[in-house]
């Protein structure tokens, strides 16, 4: 009763529409991103817990500012007028622990998601002078030892250190690093997109040692697409004869890299091998050092990924031991992970283990101390501790799992929300956890960024998009309002819908249906988002998002409930979503298209081929069609291996439902996908015409999963637009 109270209360709230104006919204503005909302980025805490560092939009200048007033106070690095530049931007940026020396990125160049290279600058902020990291190429994942004298990079797949102190001499950690074979100190491509980081490479407390994880990817099978010459971006020499990237892809079931640990003694150049008791096929994805120099922090995953052990291992000797294991009759999510904070006596942990995201407190000795948090809710982030205090602060969906706020617990268990305003909030908080960057953001309104002092109390305002606000107010624009029905098996689902700007109750209305649907994930969430279903709307289209079955923010058995089947309970739940709306008076029932990217993709054909024909037609961008052609942690984490959940694979395979596919379809996907593997579309078009059914096909060459260059956006947009228009 109290929630569906909430979510009409969103609806009314969301009904109280800003200015409309007489201008309609234009496809290539919003392609362009014109509407995207101002936002700050690039932001570093310094570490007197009183000022934070912000780059400049122009890549210009890195500026000082003060938690306290918001006001910039000192520009700390600018390009016109450092010594001895070469450059004229920078692409991003860190300081040293001491903060008197910052490494500048320039010239990147991204491999893949997540990874990079990039040409690396020391500044010296007291000499106001610049120079190279090093002269034998660009550079990957520099880290800053804790003493601030050294830097450790990855170059072609090794280990490189430069020690400051002494002319910046370079020194080669290790020799066996080969493309496609060995790499140390970086993850390989599926760690790197599954595990969601770039470095495997870590310096100890009093900087006498680094720690990398080597990765063995010589037995991992090989993915091979093809590059054309193309255009935005050309590749120069392939206008006759188009060459094959090859690269190592673990496909789901299939043989994964080799993972080691191993220690670096800086002053006596000894490598050493940790002694970590982790089963062949196990998984090593992250590596900490803690605050004392004899702990490194190695944690592990099984390949079912249902059970994580944390060892504490000493770099010298190479004695592991378990200090921490959480076990999931399901799976473990990556995500904490990034939540494990280490202090001098104690660390943090999230856990599902009482069926919600929940932080928990331990000690270094692997010691339980308490829950910190309990409920029907999920804890999201740990931000911080406080140890005078002993006050804990996190991000939380407490209110609802719609929304997210910003929270502090005490020793008592007294709770405080810092954040006022119902939406959606996100904090970067100062060292001294005395400030907070709190952006603010519900379904209707762009982001407001305001500092918050510790208590809550708005203290500045940094941003308040007034300007786009402005802007919008020129346009005829749809307004988002949330709902919420209940299947015919009993289940509530959340969703929101956009009406058109000229909505008429005694008109019916054809309806776009727009999902991701993947594990974990949500997309019917307080938050202003602004795209081409925006401008679907605009045009006459009543647009929905439902979250299924599935999808995150509601605990693990709503989340986990598609384990080992994905696919199915997904497709069901956009069927009863689209017939749920099809009851409604104002929509044409025999006008309802559906679509996604990704696993979006992949619940849009399964959805239209799920046995009830309801939609009309579909689009799936960059979709998985069958998750044998998937990678191995990603898809062995939801369904095991095909070996082990053979049924599993074939009821959640596109390939196996071609004959129940209804509606006009359009397959999009980008030739050089490395996630998302051409593959998936090649072989699912074939079994469509062998099974005599005709759909459309939209290829983009050399694109990847992103499908973005030039002026590929707004053709795909174009192309879908149109495909609706003439289907619904």
């Amino acid at each position: 009763m109290k929630r569906s109270f909430f979510i009409l209360s969103l609806c009314l709230l969301s009904l109280n529409l800003f200015p409309q104006g007489n201008k309609s919204l234009n496809l290539r503005e919003i392609v362009s991103g014109s509407f995207q909302s101002e936002n700050i980025r690039n932001v570093i805490p310094m570490a007197d817990g009183e000022h934070y560092t912000q780059m400049n939009a122009e890549g210009t200048q890195i500026i000082k500012y003060s938690f306290k007033t918001g006001e910039p106070v000192q520009t700390i690095f600018d390009v016109s007028t450092a010594r001895d530049i070469d450059f004229k931007k920078i692409d991003g940026y860190k300081f040293s622990p001491d903060e008197k020396i910052i490494l500048l990125q320039t010239e990147t160049m991204p491999k893949y998601r997540r990874s990079y290279v990039a040409v690396h600058f020391l500044y010296h902020i007291k000499n106001n002078k610049v120079e190279r990291l090093s002269d034998g190429g660009p550079q990957e994942v520099p880290i800053f030892s804790p003493d601030g004298t050294m830097v450790a990079f990855v170059r072609d797949n090794n280990i490189f250190l430069v020690k400051l102190l002494y002319n910046n001499s370079e020194s080669q950690v290790t020799e066996d690093g080969k493309f496609n074979q060995i790499l140390n100190g970086i993850p390989d491509w599926v760690y790197e997109e599954e595990f969601a980081y770039n470095r495997a490479l870590e310096f100890s407390a009093d900087s006498q040692m680094l720690a990398f994880v080597r990765f063995d990817e010589s037995e991992v099978p090989l993915f091979s697409f093809q590059l054309f010459a193309g255009e935005a971006p050309q590749y120069s020499g392939l206008e006759l004869y188009p060459v094959t990237y090859d690269y190592k892809y673990p496909k789901a079931g299939e043989k994964n890299s080799k993972v080691t640990v191993h220690t670096f003694d800086i002053r006596s150049k000894v490598t050493r091998k940790m002694n970590l008791p982790l089963e062949e096929d196990g998984y090593i994805p992250r590596i900490r050092f803690t605050k004392d120099p004899n702990k490194l922090a190695i944690m592990t995953l099984n390949r079912h990924q249902n059970r994580l052990d944390m060892y504490f291992a000493d770099p010298r000797s190479t004695v592991c031991r378990m200090v921490l294991r959480d076990e999931n009759p399901y799976y473990i999510d990556h995500e904490v992970l990034d939540n494990i904070s280490f202090y001098p006596d104690n660390f943090s942990f999230l856990s599902e283990r009482d069926g919600y995201f929940h932080l928990y407190w331990y000690s270094m000795g692997g010691n339980l101390i308490k829950q910190v948090t309990q409920g029907n809710y999920e804890v999201s982030r740990f931000l911080g501790w406080e140890p005078e205090s002993q006050t804990f602060y996190y991000e939380s969906n407490e209110e609802s799992p719609l929304r997210k706020a910003v929270y502090k617990i005490d020793r008592k268990g007294k709770k405080t929300k810092l954040t006022e305003k119902p939406g959606t909030n996100t904090a970067i908080f100062s060292t001294s956890l005395k400030y907070f960057i709190n952006t603010h953001t519900d379904l209707n309104t762009p982001a407001s960024i305001t500092i918050n002092d510790n208590n809550g109390k708005v203290l500045k305002s940094l941003v308040t998009n007034d300007a786009l606000k402005n802007k919008l107010a020129q346009y005829k624009q749809p307004v988002k309002e949330f709902f919420r029905f209940t299947t015919t098996t009993g289940i509530e689902l959340n969703g929101w819908m956009m009406k058109p700007t000229d909505f008429s109750s005694s008109r019916k209305y054809p309806v776009l249906m727009y999902q991701y649907s993947g594990p974990g994930s949500q997309q019917v969430v307080d938050r202003w988002t602004f795209g081409w279903e925006n401008y679907m709307a605009s045009i006459g289209y009543v647009v929905v998002c439902v979250d299924g079955r599935g999808t995150g923010g509601r605990g693990q058995e709503f989340t986990k409930s598609t384990y080992l089947n994905l696919g199915v309970k997904e497709a069901e739940d956009q069927v009863e979503a689209a017939k749920y709306l099809g009851t409604l008076s104002y929509v044409d029932q025999s006008r309802i298209g559906i679509w996604g990217w990704s696993f979006g993709g992949y619940t849009t054909i399964m959805s239209m081929s799920e046995g009830t024909p309801v939609f009309k037609a579909g689009v799936a961008v960059a979709a998985v069609t069958d998750w044998k052609f998937y990678d191995s942690i990603y898809t062995e984490r939801y369904m095991r291996t095909p070996k082990e959940n053979a049924e599993g694979y074939r009821r959640g395979s596109a390939l196996t439902r071609t004959q129940n596919l209804h509606g006009e379809l359009l397959l999009v996907h980008g030739t050089a996908d490395d996630n998302v593997h051409l593959q998936n579309l090649a072989e699912y078009s074939e079994r469509l015409v062998q099974a005599d059914k005709q759909f459309d096909m939209q290829v983009y060459t050399n694109r990847n999963h992103g499908i973005y260059g030039g002026n590929t956006r707004y053709h795909l947009y174009t192309r879908l637009t149109n495909f609706f228009n003439r289907n619904l």
